[in-house]
């Protein structure tokens, strides 16, 4: 019995070894297995780059980098510019093959070599494609033989915002973007002449309506930051004879250092109909349009720094022909530190100051005492402050040059506006829950001698007759509803105490006009 007892005692405490050992192995497994499902999970949801590969490579340019390092940096050596810019806003360079387009797009790339750029928008029209509006490409990255290029972000996500301003006429999408070497070929020579990390906005026209250049001009100046650039991508004229290029395309470059939209779309019909083998006078046009859009709006300056077309190359005939250029559009120095567009945020803050400054003055008749550190707030520029209350105006002051930092210029016009325009009495305490507010920020102003010229409700005008001066904004035109004359007589008899039609007749009346950029 003893024995039995110590082999059962002996089998009990085997078998809970033998219980113990399956528990571990079992808890081990169970282990990996959840380690294994956690890292599984984990790539799982990790979103994987989608990258544009370099799609032309050894056809538009060398394949090897240190080949294409060589070529940019010759072309770009052989250019000595006559001036020296630093306010570069936008150029346009030609997207043929490097060998006959490279020297002359060199010239603009050669323009901003020294200037700091965070992020470039390239502008193309589709050579494949027909759609309507401008399409963005959202992937994460272009890959350049220099690295990988990041495109921005913030542009994405504004466009993902689905704004009703833009619906179905600015929108994302690879696709288009696959087989178009326009945009490609301008990222090597960013690559090489930027310096600093930048991003890229990648966008195609859809080549089927001609007044989508209005919209995405639109867009690009609501989002227009400091050390932003343009790059419009296009050739002139193709397949004419080479004396037929030079000379069309001498006319076409004349029409773009007008900055007459108008005017290039008349020469475009003349040169297509007149001009054997002319098939367009920009590939690029609705990318040219934008640029001089914003060139208008924004009081930039355009040099023509080169000219050249296929026939000049060593490899080119001359019986048909494709013509290319290199312009640039930059702002004098007086203009340089105002002509960027306030982001959202920025917006808010002055909005902010507008709306508190005249609570506070209401309520207490002081000042408030802001810190406003960002930099582009604390450039000197002028501007309107409006005050509505329920829809109808309740009072709007502005000054017009700038002599403080912008912040605080919003804060004293804000002030004025809500105690000081002469058309109101000033507003009361019980008003300031039912107020309104709406900043315009505005461009240096720039003398016209053709009152025909003001482009109505995108430039606000100034009349001036010695000691007497009006001014209405921009949006005033839109918001009455005015013609121009109608818009010019009211400005002189409401606003300066002149003659309704002064501005025609007397030669002593000034005409001013400036942009601005407006928000509430």
């Amino acid at each position: 019995m003893a024995i039995a007892h110590d082999v059962k005692k002996k089998f009990l405490l085997m078998n809970n070894k033998i219980m113990k050992k399956k528990t571990i192995i079992l808890l081990i497994i169970l282990l990996i297995i959840l380690i294994f499902l956690t890292i599984f999970l984990i790539l799982k949801n990790m979103k994987k780059e989608n990258i544009r590969p370099m799609q032309f490579a050894g056809q538009f340019y060398p394949y090897n980098k240190n080949d294409i390092a060589s070529k940019i940096n010759t072309f770009l050596n052989n250019i000595k510019l006559e001036n020296n810019y630093n306010n570069i806003k936008a150029i346009i360079v030609p997207h043929a093959g490097y060998d006959y387009s490279g020297q002359v797009a060199a010239y603009s790339y050669k323009a901003i070599e020294n200037q700091k750029i965070d992020r470039v928008f390239i502008i193309a029209n589709s050579h494949s494609a027909y759609f309507n509006g401008v399409v963005i490409d959202d992937r994460d990255k272009w890959n350049g033989p220099f690295g990988d290029v990041e495109v921005d972000k913030d542009i994405i996500n504004k466009i993902k915002s689905n704004d009703l301003k833009y619906q179905n006429k600015i929108f994302l999408n690879s696709n288009y973007h696959d087989n178009e070497h326009a945009l490609e070929v301008q990222i090597p020579f960013l690559q090489t002449v930027i310096k600093n990390k930048f991003t890229i906005v990648p966008i195609l026209f859809g080549n089927t309506n001609q007044s989508d250049y209005k919209i995405l001009a639109d867009f690009i100046k609501q989002n227009l930051r400091d050390n932003d650039l343009i790059v419009v991508s296009s050739d002139m004229s193709h397949y004419p004879s080479y004396d037929d290029a030079y000379k069309i395309d001498k006319e076409s470059l004349d029409i773009v250092k007008e900055k007459d939209i108008d005017k290039l779309n008349e020469h475009e019909i003349s040169a297509l109909n007149s001009v054997v083998n002319e098939r367009t006078i920009f590939c690029g046009i609705d990318s040219v349009r934008t640029v001089l859009d914003l060139a208008n709006n924004l009081n930039w300056n355009v040099d023509i720094l080169n000219y050249a077309n296929s026939g000049d190359s060593s490899i080119g005939t001359k019986d048909q022909v494709v013509g290319y250029s290199a312009v640039v559009f930059y702002t004098n120095s007086e203009q340089a530190s105002v002509s960027s567009s306030l982001d959202s945020n920025q917006q808010k803050i002055l909005l902010n100051i507008a709306k508190e400054s005249v609570e506070n003055y209401v309520k207490n008749g002081k000042k408030i005492n802001f810190n406003i550190t960002d930099e582009r707030l604390n450039e000197i520029q002028g501007a309107f402050v409006t005050i509505n209350k329920n829809g109808q105006l309740r009072g709007c002051i502005g000054q017009i040059i700038g002599d403080k930092p912008l912040w605080e210029t919003v804060q004293n016009m804000a002030i004025e506006a809500c105690s000081n325009d002469y058309r109101f009495n000033p507003i009361t305490e019980d008003e300031l829950s039912n107020l309104e507010y709406e900043v315009s920020v505005l461009s240096v102003p720039t003398k016209i001698n053709n009152w025909q010229d003001i482009k109505l409700g995108e430039q606000g005008v100034i009349v001036k007759n010695g000691l007497k001066t009006g001014v209405f904004l921009p949006q005033v035109a839109t918001e009455t509803g005015w013609d121009l004359e109608t818009f010019l007589s009211e400005l002189c008899s409401q606003k300066a105490g002149l003659p309704p039609d002064c501005y025609k007749s007397d030669k002593n009346v000034e005409l001013y006009v400036f942009t601005a950029q407006v928000f509430s």
